[in-house]
Protein backbone atom coordinates (compact mmCIF):
# COMPACT_ATOMS: atom_id res chain seq x y z
CA UNK A 1 0.00 0.00 0.00
CA UNK A 2 1.08 3.14 -0.63
CA UNK A 3 1.60 6.12 1.69
CA UNK A 4 2.67 9.71 1.64
CA UNK A 5 2.09 12.51 4.47
CA UNK A 6 0.27 14.78 1.54
CA UNK A 7 -2.07 13.78 -1.32
CA UNK A 8 -2.79 16.53 -3.79
CA UNK A 9 -6.17 15.76 -5.87
CA UNK A 10 -5.85 17.89 -9.28
CA UNK A 11 -2.49 18.85 -11.48
CA UNK A 12 -4.39 21.89 -12.86
CA UNK A 13 -3.38 25.43 -11.80
CA UNK A 14 -4.13 25.15 -8.53
CA UNK A 15 -2.68 21.25 -7.88
CA UNK A 16 0.84 22.76 -9.32
CA UNK A 17 0.90 25.64 -7.13
CA UNK A 18 0.02 23.33 -3.89
CA UNK A 19 3.07 21.19 -4.79
CA UNK A 20 5.62 24.57 -5.80
CA UNK A 21 5.17 25.67 -2.26
CA UNK A 22 4.83 22.28 -0.25
CA UNK A 23 7.90 21.06 -2.03
CA UNK A 24 9.46 24.62 -0.97
CA UNK A 25 8.21 25.06 2.77
CA UNK A 26 7.36 21.29 3.96
CA UNK A 27 10.78 19.41 2.07
CA UNK A 28 10.69 16.41 4.66
CA UNK A 29 7.20 15.54 3.51
CA UNK A 30 6.48 13.10 1.43
CA UNK A 31 3.58 13.81 -1.22
CA UNK A 32 2.19 12.77 -4.83
CA UNK A 33 -0.13 14.54 -7.24
CA UNK A 34 -3.13 12.74 -8.39
CA UNK A 35 -4.36 14.09 -11.93
CA UNK A 36 -7.74 11.87 -13.01
CA UNK A 37 -6.79 12.85 -16.63
CA UNK A 38 -3.77 11.86 -18.77
CA UNK A 39 -2.48 15.72 -19.02
CA UNK A 40 -0.91 18.47 -16.66
CA UNK A 41 -3.79 21.54 -16.90
CA UNK A 42 -6.80 20.96 -15.56
CA UNK A 43 -9.41 23.35 -17.04
CA UNK A 44 -6.88 24.63 -19.61
CA UNK A 45 -6.40 20.66 -21.19
CA UNK A 46 -9.91 19.80 -21.11
CA UNK A 47 -11.93 22.69 -23.12
CA UNK A 48 -10.53 23.09 -26.63
CA UNK A 49 -13.17 25.09 -28.08
CA UNK A 50 -12.65 28.25 -30.65
CA UNK A 51 -11.09 30.69 -28.93
CA UNK A 52 -10.52 29.81 -25.76
CA UNK A 53 -8.68 32.42 -23.24
CA UNK A 54 -8.57 33.18 -19.59
CA UNK A 55 -11.02 35.75 -18.36
CA UNK A 56 -9.01 37.43 -15.92
CA UNK A 57 -5.16 38.48 -16.35
CA UNK A 58 -2.12 36.66 -16.64
CA UNK A 59 -0.13 38.62 -14.21
CA UNK A 60 -2.56 38.00 -11.38
CA UNK A 61 -3.91 34.44 -12.93
CA UNK A 62 -0.10 33.36 -13.21
CA UNK A 63 1.94 31.97 -10.13
CA UNK A 64 3.94 34.29 -7.28
CA UNK A 65 6.94 32.13 -8.25
CA UNK A 66 7.09 32.21 -12.02
CA UNK A 67 6.65 35.52 -14.16
CA UNK A 68 4.09 35.57 -17.40
CA UNK A 69 6.45 36.92 -19.95
CA UNK A 70 4.29 36.91 -22.84
CA UNK A 71 2.81 40.46 -23.88
CA UNK A 72 -0.46 39.22 -23.77
CA UNK A 73 -2.13 39.84 -20.25
CA UNK A 74 -5.20 38.20 -21.63
CA UNK A 75 -3.92 35.09 -22.66
CA UNK A 76 -5.39 32.10 -24.96
CA UNK A 77 -5.47 28.58 -24.01
CA UNK A 78 -2.47 26.89 -25.55
CA UNK A 79 -0.42 29.68 -23.95
CA UNK A 80 -1.54 29.49 -20.63
CA UNK A 81 -1.06 25.73 -21.17
CA UNK A 82 2.70 25.72 -22.14
CA UNK A 83 3.11 28.38 -18.80
CA UNK A 84 1.47 25.77 -16.56
CA UNK A 85 3.67 22.84 -18.31
CA UNK A 86 6.80 25.61 -17.81
CA UNK A 87 5.44 25.63 -14.22
CA UNK A 88 5.58 21.97 -13.38
CA UNK A 89 9.46 21.39 -15.12
CA UNK A 90 11.11 24.13 -14.11
CA UNK A 91 10.51 22.98 -10.73
CA UNK A 92 10.72 19.02 -11.41
CA UNK A 93 7.09 18.66 -10.55
CA UNK A 94 6.06 16.23 -12.80
CA UNK A 95 8.11 13.46 -11.18
CA UNK A 96 5.14 14.16 -8.56
CA UNK A 97 2.36 13.38 -10.52
CA UNK A 98 0.68 10.41 -11.18
CA UNK A 99 -2.19 10.52 -14.51
CA UNK A 100 -4.91 8.98 -14.90
CA UNK A 101 -5.20 8.35 -11.37
CA UNK A 102 -8.56 9.46 -9.45
CA UNK A 103 -9.57 9.53 -6.19
CA UNK A 104 -13.35 7.90 -5.85
CA UNK A 105 -13.29 7.76 -1.39
CA UNK A 106 -11.63 8.96 1.16
CA UNK A 107 -11.88 8.08 4.68
CA UNK A 108 -10.53 9.32 7.69
CA UNK A 109 -9.91 7.16 10.54
CA UNK A 110 -9.48 9.12 14.03
CA UNK A 111 -7.61 6.52 15.73
CA UNK A 112 -4.71 6.63 13.13
CA UNK A 113 -5.11 9.66 11.97
CA UNK A 114 -4.99 8.61 8.66
CA UNK A 115 -6.93 9.17 5.09
CA UNK A 116 -7.77 5.83 3.54
CA UNK A 117 -7.91 6.57 -0.47
CA UNK A 118 -9.94 4.24 -2.73
CA UNK A 119 -8.05 5.31 -6.28
CA UNK A 120 -9.01 4.13 -9.45
CA UNK A 121 -5.98 3.64 -11.57
CA UNK A 122 -5.85 3.63 -14.94
CA UNK A 123 -8.36 1.50 -16.47
CA UNK A 124 -8.28 -0.94 -13.67
CA UNK A 125 -11.82 -2.09 -12.09
CA UNK A 126 -10.86 -2.26 -8.57
CA UNK A 127 -9.76 0.67 -6.13
CA UNK A 128 -6.08 0.55 -5.21
CA UNK A 129 -5.77 1.77 -1.41
CA UNK A 130 -3.40 4.67 -0.20
CA UNK A 131 -3.17 6.21 2.65
CA UNK A 132 -1.96 9.90 3.55
CA UNK A 133 -1.94 12.09 6.35
CA UNK A 134 -3.32 15.03 4.90
CA UNK A 135 -5.72 15.40 1.65
CA UNK A 136 -5.44 18.11 -0.23
CA UNK A 137 -8.17 18.94 -2.63
CA UNK A 138 -7.21 21.01 -5.81
CA UNK A 139 -9.31 19.52 -8.05
CA UNK A 140 -11.51 23.05 -8.77
CA UNK A 141 -14.98 23.70 -8.48
CA UNK A 142 -16.98 21.41 -11.45
CA UNK A 143 -17.76 18.51 -12.55
CA UNK A 144 -14.80 17.75 -15.32
CA UNK A 145 -17.66 14.71 -17.09
CA UNK A 146 -20.49 16.69 -17.57
CA UNK A 147 -21.08 19.92 -18.32
CA UNK A 148 -24.94 21.34 -17.62
CA UNK A 149 -27.37 21.01 -20.03
CA UNK A 150 -31.44 22.77 -19.41
CA UNK A 151 -34.13 20.46 -20.04
CA UNK A 152 -34.94 21.71 -23.33
CA UNK A 153 -37.87 19.96 -25.42
CA UNK A 154 -36.79 18.14 -28.72
CA UNK A 155 -33.16 17.51 -28.07
CA UNK A 156 -33.92 14.29 -30.07
CA UNK A 157 -35.37 16.35 -32.76
CA UNK A 158 -32.40 18.35 -33.66
CA UNK A 159 -30.75 16.89 -36.60
CA UNK A 160 -27.84 19.36 -36.79
CA UNK A 161 -24.70 18.94 -34.36
CA UNK A 162 -25.40 19.28 -30.83
CA UNK A 163 -21.99 20.38 -28.93
CA UNK A 164 -21.76 21.27 -25.51
CA UNK A 165 -17.99 23.35 -25.12
CA UNK A 166 -16.98 21.12 -22.24
CA UNK A 167 -16.89 18.32 -24.93
CA UNK A 168 -15.75 20.12 -28.00
CA UNK A 169 -14.78 18.32 -30.78
CA UNK A 170 -11.31 18.94 -32.50
CA UNK A 171 -12.41 18.35 -35.96
CA UNK A 172 -15.69 20.17 -35.72
CA UNK A 173 -16.37 21.51 -39.24
CA UNK A 174 -17.77 24.67 -39.04
CA UNK A 175 -16.79 26.41 -41.91
CA UNK A 176 -20.12 28.20 -43.82
CA UNK A 177 -22.53 26.56 -41.30
CA UNK A 178 -25.94 28.46 -39.15
CA UNK A 179 -24.50 28.16 -35.70
CA UNK A 180 -26.47 28.81 -32.45
CA UNK A 181 -24.70 29.31 -29.35
CA UNK A 182 -26.70 29.26 -26.35
CA UNK A 183 -25.89 31.42 -23.12
CA UNK A 184 -24.53 34.82 -22.91
CA UNK A 185 -21.18 34.05 -20.34
CA UNK A 186 -17.60 34.30 -20.69
CA UNK A 187 -17.72 31.22 -22.62
CA UNK A 188 -20.33 32.01 -25.62
CA UNK A 189 -18.85 35.74 -25.42
CA UNK A 190 -14.79 34.01 -26.46
CA UNK A 191 -16.97 31.35 -28.63
CA UNK A 192 -19.25 33.71 -30.75
CA UNK A 193 -16.04 35.92 -32.29
CA UNK A 194 -13.83 33.04 -32.88
CA UNK A 195 -16.25 31.25 -35.36
CA UNK A 196 -17.67 34.85 -36.85
CA UNK A 197 -15.18 34.77 -39.84
CA UNK A 198 -15.70 31.15 -40.72
CA UNK A 199 -19.11 30.57 -40.52
CA UNK A 200 -22.29 31.63 -42.40
CA UNK A 201 -24.07 33.59 -39.35
CA UNK A 202 -23.79 33.01 -36.03
CA UNK A 203 -26.29 34.16 -33.27
CA UNK A 204 -25.82 34.18 -29.30
CA UNK A 205 -29.16 33.19 -27.63
CA UNK A 206 -29.51 34.39 -24.19
CA UNK A 207 -32.63 34.24 -22.02
CA UNK A 208 -31.52 37.63 -20.43
CA UNK A 209 -28.62 40.04 -20.42
CA UNK A 210 -24.80 39.93 -19.18
CA UNK A 211 -22.36 42.74 -18.04
CA UNK A 212 -19.32 43.04 -20.80
CA UNK A 213 -16.33 45.45 -20.22
CA UNK A 214 -14.19 45.52 -23.12
CA UNK A 215 -10.52 45.49 -22.30
CA UNK A 216 -7.05 45.24 -24.30
CA UNK A 217 -5.52 42.20 -24.44
CA UNK A 218 -2.01 43.78 -24.45
CA UNK A 219 -1.65 47.16 -22.30
CA UNK A 220 0.92 49.59 -23.30
CA UNK A 221 2.04 51.13 -19.89
CA UNK A 222 2.72 47.24 -18.90
CA UNK A 223 5.09 46.74 -22.32
CA UNK A 224 7.00 50.16 -20.68
CA UNK A 225 7.45 48.54 -17.30
CA UNK A 226 8.99 45.54 -18.48
CA UNK A 227 10.83 47.34 -21.09
CA UNK A 228 12.95 49.41 -18.31
CA UNK A 229 12.74 46.19 -15.44
CA UNK A 230 13.71 42.36 -15.33
CA UNK A 231 10.81 39.76 -16.39
CA UNK A 232 11.04 39.13 -12.17
CA UNK A 233 10.61 42.71 -11.39
CA UNK A 234 8.73 43.81 -13.95
CA UNK A 235 6.11 40.99 -13.13
CA UNK A 236 6.06 41.73 -9.75
CA UNK A 237 5.32 45.21 -10.36
CA UNK A 238 2.40 44.58 -13.15
CA UNK A 239 0.98 41.93 -10.67
CA UNK A 240 0.62 44.52 -7.82
CA UNK A 241 -0.43 47.15 -10.28
CA UNK A 242 -3.74 44.89 -11.22
CA UNK A 243 -4.06 43.61 -7.71
CA UNK A 244 -5.01 46.86 -6.48
CA UNK A 245 -6.77 48.11 -9.33
CA UNK A 246 -8.85 45.12 -9.61
CA UNK A 247 -9.88 45.65 -6.24
CA UNK A 248 -10.34 49.21 -5.92
CA UNK A 249 -12.46 48.31 -8.62
CA UNK A 250 -14.71 45.49 -7.24
CA UNK A 251 -14.87 48.05 -4.34
CA UNK A 252 -16.48 50.76 -5.83
CA UNK A 253 -18.66 48.54 -8.14
CA UNK A 254 -20.31 47.72 -5.00
CA UNK A 255 -20.39 50.66 -3.05
CA UNK A 256 -21.89 52.70 -6.61
CA UNK A 257 -23.47 49.86 -8.54
CA UNK A 258 -25.95 52.11 -10.53
CA UNK A 259 -22.74 54.50 -11.63
CA UNK A 260 -20.99 51.58 -12.43
CA UNK A 261 -24.15 49.93 -14.60
CA UNK A 262 -24.82 53.01 -16.30
CA UNK A 263 -20.91 52.93 -17.31
CA UNK A 264 -20.92 49.59 -17.97
CA UNK A 265 -24.06 50.13 -20.77
CA UNK A 266 -22.54 53.39 -22.01
CA UNK A 267 -19.11 51.31 -22.52
CA UNK A 268 -21.14 49.03 -25.26
CA UNK A 269 -23.43 51.11 -26.42
CA UNK A 270 -19.81 53.17 -27.30
CA UNK A 271 -19.21 50.01 -28.90
CA UNK A 272 -22.14 49.09 -31.04
CA UNK A 273 -23.67 52.94 -31.65
CA UNK A 274 -26.87 54.63 -30.64
CA UNK A 275 -29.08 52.82 -33.07
CA UNK A 276 -28.85 48.96 -31.56
CA UNK A 277 -31.05 48.15 -28.97
CA UNK A 278 -29.00 48.00 -25.89
CA UNK A 279 -31.75 47.86 -23.45
CA UNK A 280 -32.85 44.61 -24.95
CA UNK A 281 -29.68 43.17 -25.23
CA UNK A 282 -27.30 44.58 -22.78
CA UNK A 283 -28.69 45.75 -20.17
CA UNK A 284 -29.03 43.24 -16.87
CA UNK A 285 -31.85 42.93 -14.17
CA UNK A 286 -29.09 42.66 -11.73
CA UNK A 287 -26.14 44.49 -10.15
CA UNK A 288 -22.85 44.10 -11.34
CA UNK A 289 -20.67 41.55 -9.86
CA UNK A 290 -23.88 40.35 -8.47
CA UNK A 291 -22.46 37.78 -11.33
CA UNK A 292 -19.06 37.66 -12.42
CA UNK A 293 -18.59 40.35 -15.30
CA UNK A 294 -17.12 39.31 -18.74
CA UNK A 295 -14.49 40.79 -19.91
CA UNK A 296 -14.49 40.86 -24.25
CA UNK A 297 -10.79 41.44 -25.00
CA UNK A 298 -10.24 43.80 -27.89
CA UNK A 299 -14.17 44.20 -27.84
CA UNK A 300 -13.74 41.38 -30.30
CA UNK A 301 -17.34 40.29 -30.30
CA UNK A 302 -18.80 43.62 -30.81
CA UNK A 303 -16.90 44.32 -33.86
CA UNK A 304 -18.53 40.48 -34.96
CA UNK A 305 -21.59 42.19 -34.33
CA UNK A 306 -20.85 45.57 -36.18
CA UNK A 307 -19.74 43.74 -39.36
CA UNK A 308 -22.78 41.94 -39.26
CA UNK A 309 -21.09 38.30 -38.49
CA UNK A 310 -22.61 37.80 -35.53
CA UNK A 311 -26.13 38.85 -33.66
CA UNK A 312 -27.71 38.51 -30.38
CA UNK A 313 -31.31 37.28 -30.08
CA UNK A 314 -33.05 37.73 -26.51
CA UNK A 315 -35.85 35.26 -26.13
CA UNK A 316 -36.40 31.87 -24.33
CA UNK A 317 -36.45 28.54 -26.00
CA UNK A 318 -39.77 26.80 -26.54
CA UNK A 319 -38.22 23.43 -28.19
CA UNK A 320 -35.45 22.18 -30.46
CA UNK A 321 -37.16 21.45 -34.12
CA UNK A 322 -35.01 19.06 -36.71
CA UNK A 323 -33.83 22.59 -38.19
CA UNK A 324 -33.22 25.02 -35.27
CA UNK A 325 -34.42 26.87 -32.70
CA UNK A 326 -38.60 27.69 -31.91
CA UNK A 327 -38.20 30.42 -29.84
CA UNK A 328 -41.23 31.41 -27.10
CA UNK A 329 -41.96 34.70 -29.10
CA UNK A 330 -42.82 32.29 -31.80
CA UNK A 331 -39.82 33.27 -34.14
CA UNK A 332 -37.28 30.64 -35.25
CA UNK A 333 -33.59 30.55 -35.56
CA UNK A 334 -32.31 28.04 -38.14
CA UNK A 335 -29.26 26.26 -37.03
CA UNK A 336 -26.95 23.91 -38.21
CA UNK A 337 -24.77 23.30 -34.96
CA UNK A 338 -25.75 24.47 -31.62
CA UNK A 339 -23.41 25.14 -29.30
CA UNK A 340 -25.15 24.67 -25.26
CA UNK A 341 -22.98 27.59 -23.52
CA UNK A 342 -25.02 26.64 -21.05
CA UNK A 343 -22.89 26.56 -17.98
CA UNK A 344 -20.79 23.69 -15.83
CA UNK A 345 -21.91 21.66 -13.46
CA UNK A 346 -21.15 22.50 -9.98
CA UNK A 347 -18.86 19.99 -7.62
CA UNK A 348 -16.97 20.31 -4.51
CA UNK A 349 -14.86 18.12 -2.70
CA UNK A 350 -14.15 16.73 -6.78
CA UNK A 351 -16.67 14.48 -5.87
CA UNK A 352 -15.21 12.08 -3.76
CA UNK A 353 -17.33 9.78 -1.18
CA UNK A 354 -15.88 11.08 2.38
CA UNK A 355 -16.39 9.43 5.63
CA UNK A 356 -15.20 10.62 8.55
CA UNK A 357 -15.20 7.99 11.58
CA UNK A 358 -17.55 5.71 9.62
CA UNK A 359 -20.32 9.00 8.96
CA UNK A 360 -20.67 10.11 5.56
CA UNK A 361 -20.00 13.79 5.09
CA UNK A 362 -21.97 15.73 4.22
CA UNK A 363 -20.98 19.00 3.38
CA UNK A 364 -23.67 21.36 3.34
CA UNK A 365 -24.16 20.72 6.72
CA UNK A 366 -20.66 21.78 7.53
CA UNK A 367 -19.46 25.65 7.68
CA UNK A 368 -16.52 26.70 5.39
CA UNK A 369 -13.59 28.02 7.15
CA UNK A 370 -11.21 30.42 5.40
CA UNK A 371 -12.63 29.31 2.28
CA UNK A 372 -10.32 26.33 2.84
CA UNK A 373 -11.40 24.13 5.22
CA UNK A 374 -14.87 23.16 7.30
CA UNK A 375 -15.72 22.76 10.42
CA UNK A 376 -14.90 19.15 12.24
CA UNK A 377 -13.69 17.98 9.26
CA UNK A 378 -9.89 16.80 10.15
CA UNK A 379 -6.63 17.15 8.30
CA UNK A 380 -8.21 18.13 4.86
CA UNK A 381 -7.97 21.41 2.89
CA UNK A 382 -9.91 22.40 -0.16
CA UNK A 383 -8.63 25.25 -2.59
CA UNK A 384 -11.18 27.36 -3.87
CA UNK A 385 -9.84 30.75 -5.29
CA UNK A 386 -11.36 34.18 -5.70
CA UNK A 387 -14.65 35.04 -7.77
CA UNK A 388 -13.63 39.07 -7.78
CA UNK A 389 -10.15 38.48 -8.70
CA UNK A 390 -8.26 36.04 -10.57
CA UNK A 391 -8.59 32.49 -8.95
CA UNK A 392 -5.30 31.92 -8.70
CA UNK A 393 -4.51 34.47 -5.68
CA UNK A 394 -6.43 32.94 -4.01
CA UNK A 395 -5.28 29.35 -4.47
CA UNK A 396 -1.58 30.16 -3.60
CA UNK A 397 -2.94 31.93 -0.68
CA UNK A 398 -4.52 28.65 0.25
CA UNK A 399 -1.23 26.96 -0.47
CA UNK A 400 0.83 29.09 1.74
CA UNK A 401 -1.34 29.00 4.46
CA UNK A 402 -1.53 25.03 4.25
CA UNK A 403 2.41 24.81 4.13
CA UNK A 404 2.40 26.92 7.59
CA UNK A 405 -0.28 24.68 9.14
CA UNK A 406 1.54 21.95 8.46
CA UNK A 407 4.66 23.35 9.94
CA UNK A 408 2.53 24.34 12.62
CA UNK A 409 0.87 20.70 13.89
CA UNK A 410 4.79 19.45 13.76
CA UNK A 411 5.47 22.16 16.00
CA UNK A 412 2.98 21.15 18.52
CA UNK A 413 4.06 17.39 18.36
CA UNK A 414 0.15 16.79 16.79
CA UNK A 415 -1.41 14.70 14.45
CA UNK A 416 -4.44 16.44 12.63
CA UNK A 417 -6.11 19.68 13.17
CA UNK A 418 -9.64 20.69 12.38
CA UNK A 419 -11.74 24.23 12.56
CA UNK A 420 -14.53 24.17 15.58
CA UNK A 421 -17.03 26.22 15.20
CA UNK A 422 -18.50 27.75 18.96
CA UNK A 423 -21.72 28.34 20.00
CA UNK A 424 -21.53 32.01 19.11
CA UNK A 425 -21.24 31.04 15.02
CA UNK A 426 -24.37 31.28 13.00
CA UNK A 427 -24.23 28.98 10.10
CA UNK A 428 -27.02 30.79 7.72
CA UNK A 429 -24.56 32.48 4.94
CA UNK A 430 -24.35 31.55 1.32
CA UNK A 431 -21.06 29.93 0.53
CA UNK A 432 -21.01 32.82 -2.46
CA UNK A 433 -22.22 35.71 -2.50
CA UNK A 434 -22.97 35.18 -6.33
CA UNK A 435 -26.68 34.38 -8.27
CA UNK A 436 -25.25 32.87 -10.91
CA UNK A 437 -27.45 29.92 -12.11
CA UNK A 438 -24.62 27.13 -11.82
CA UNK A 439 -24.04 28.31 -7.62
CA UNK A 440 -27.93 28.80 -7.50
CA UNK A 441 -28.57 25.57 -8.62
CA UNK A 442 -26.52 23.78 -6.13
CA UNK A 443 -26.99 25.86 -3.28
CA UNK A 444 -28.84 23.97 -0.91
CA UNK A 445 -25.20 21.49 -1.54
CA UNK A 446 -22.68 24.00 -0.43
CA UNK A 447 -21.11 24.96 2.87
CA UNK A 448 -22.36 27.68 5.06
CA UNK A 449 -20.62 30.84 5.78
CA UNK A 450 -20.63 31.49 9.40
CA UNK A 451 -21.44 35.17 11.34
CA UNK A 452 -18.11 36.28 11.91
CA UNK A 453 -14.03 35.78 11.01
CA UNK A 454 -12.44 33.45 10.29
CA UNK A 455 -16.16 31.65 8.96
CA UNK A 456 -16.93 34.10 5.93
CA UNK A 457 -15.62 33.86 2.40
CA UNK A 458 -14.16 37.62 2.50
CA UNK A 459 -12.97 37.70 -1.41
CA UNK A 460 -10.57 39.97 -0.06
CA UNK A 461 -7.10 39.61 -1.37
CA UNK A 462 -5.56 41.79 0.98
CA UNK A 463 -6.99 41.15 3.87
CA UNK A 464 -6.33 37.43 3.11
CA UNK A 465 -2.97 38.29 1.97
CA UNK A 466 -2.49 40.25 5.93
CA UNK A 467 -3.70 37.50 7.85
CA UNK A 468 -2.07 34.51 6.21
CA UNK A 469 1.61 36.11 4.85
CA UNK A 470 2.31 38.21 8.33
CA UNK A 471 -0.24 37.28 11.22
CA UNK A 472 -0.04 33.71 13.02
CA UNK A 473 -2.66 31.40 11.86
CA UNK A 474 -3.39 29.96 15.22
CA UNK A 475 -6.75 31.18 16.50
CA UNK A 476 -9.13 29.60 19.26
CA UNK A 477 -11.85 28.15 16.18
CA UNK A 478 -8.45 25.67 14.86
CA UNK A 479 -8.30 22.72 17.01
CA UNK A 480 -5.14 20.13 17.19
CA UNK A 481 -4.91 17.04 18.43
CA UNK A 482 -2.89 13.44 18.59
CA UNK A 483 -4.04 10.21 17.47
CA UNK A 484 -5.75 8.19 20.08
Amino acid sequence: MMNYDVVIVGAGISGIGAAFNLQKSCPKKSFAVFEGRENIGGTWDLFKYPGIRSDSDMHTMGFRFKPWTDPKTIADGPSILKYLNEAADENNLREKIQFKTKVKTAQWDSSSATWKLGVEKGNEERLVDVTCKILYLCGGYYNYDEGYLPEFKGYDEFEGQLIHPQKWPEDLNYEDKKVVVIGSGATAVTIVPAMAEKVSKITMLQRSPTYYMSAPDQRPFDGTIKKYTSDRIGYFLIRWKNILLGRFFVSQIKKKPEKYRDMLIQGVRSQLGEGYDIDKHFTPKYKPWDQRLCFVPNGDMFQAIRKGKAEVVTDTIDKFTKDGILLDSGNKIEADIIVTATGLNMQLLNGIDITIDNQKLDIAERIQYKTMMFSDVPNLIATFGYTTASWTLGADLTSEYACKLINLMDAKGMDYFYPEAGPDVKGDGDFMDLNSGYIQRVADKLPKQGSRDPWINTQNYLKDLFQVRFKSIEDSDLKFKKAS
